[in-house]
Parts: structure tokens; sequence; C-alpha cells
């Protein structure tokens, strides 16, 4: 079983880990039929998505990134440069893909500001977490929890509408989505 909560120092000494496969960046609509290709062949998926951060109270940007992936592959769509095509779209309604993350509740209300789907298939991990006695809900503290590393989210409030993304926020984004299937996956070994 997990512990139910990780303090700070514990976090601190764990090994820091990050997204190692290939990272694939969706920014045209050729991309957006080959990445959906690949992904609507697998059964399940890490899924996270990205805003640029807002200081201004009472104003909040628009979901500039979506995250899928699979252990070795990645792939980040430019939302906020392609829209949320309708190809994407059923891949989110289908429920024979799992999507797996973290507090996703708010991110499929972020894409569905862009365009209206029927989501399926989703799993949000923090629900699976409370069943096992965690407390802790985070995505950093749940893969240190299950996975037993720490992940980095210095890029976190960096600027995802920028015009290219760097290789720092590419890991980043692609880490969050991988990590929510690594999670998946301890919490599946526990069910069997």
């Amino acid at each position: 079983m997990f512990k139910e909560s990780i303090t700070k120092e514990e976090l601190t000494d764990l090994p820091l880990r990050w997204f190692e496969g290939e990272i694939v960046v969706v920014d045209t609509k050729e991309k957006v039929a080959e990445a959906v290709e690949f992904l609507s062949k697998e059964t399940t998926l890490g899924f996270d998505t990205e805003t640029k951060p807002s200081f201004k109270k009472g104003m909040m940007n628009r979901v500039a990134l979506l995250q899928l992936s699979v252990k070795n592959k990645a792939f980040l769509f430019r939302i906020n440069r392609i829209g949320l095509p309708e190809v994407v779209c059923r891949l989110l309604a289908n429920p024979d893909i799992v999507k797996t993350g973290v507090a996703i509740h708010d991110d499929i209300k972020g894409l569905q500001k862009w365009k209206n789907f029927k989501p399926a298939g989703f799993i949000d991990l923090q629900d699976h977490a409370k069943s096992l006695g965690i407390t802790d809900f985070s995505l950093k503290k749940l893969a240190a929890i299950t996975c037993g590393f720490r992940i980095s989210k210095g890029q976190q409030l960096s600027n995802w509408e920028a015009d290219e993304l760097t290789e720092a926020q590419q890991v980043y984004a692609a880490t969050d989505a991988w990590v929510s299937l690594e999670i998946f996956e301890s919490f599946a070994k526990i069910d069997v």
C-alpha cells in the first residue's frame, strides 16, 4: 500500500525524473492527423493541459496546450495556435481510450471553452488516491508517493502561448502527462 502523505523533506530526498521519450509539438493540421492516428491505437493515455498564467485578478487565459502521452511518446497540441480540432475532440470523447490525469475537471472545462465535446474515458487520479487513503493530491506528491520519484514544477508559470516552446517547457509539459500514466499504472498494480 501507499503512504497517505509525504513531507517536504522526504520529497526532496527522492530522485528527480522527467519524460525521456520522443516529444512531438503538434502545431499544424498535418501533425494533428498524424498524432490522432497514433493516439487512437492506444488504450491508455496520460492527460494534462497548460494555460498561460494571468497575474491580473479575475482574468483567466484560455488553455494553450493539451498534452497526451504514452510511455515513450508525448504529443503537445498547441491549442492556442490550431484550436481544438474535431478529430481531437473525438479522441477526448472516446470511452474506449482511458485518459488519466490529476484534477482533470478544470482541464476539461478549459478545453470545452475552445469547442464543446462530451468527455469520456477520463479517470481522475485524485479520486483513486482518496479511495486508497492518500491525502496528498498534487501531481508532484502523487508521483512521489506512488512512483518513488519527484518531478520538477519549475516551468509551471511560464508563457505557454510563446511563439516557440523552450526545450524546458516541452519536457515539463510531456512529464506532466507521462507521470499521470506512471501513477495510474502504480495504482493498477495494487488493484490486481
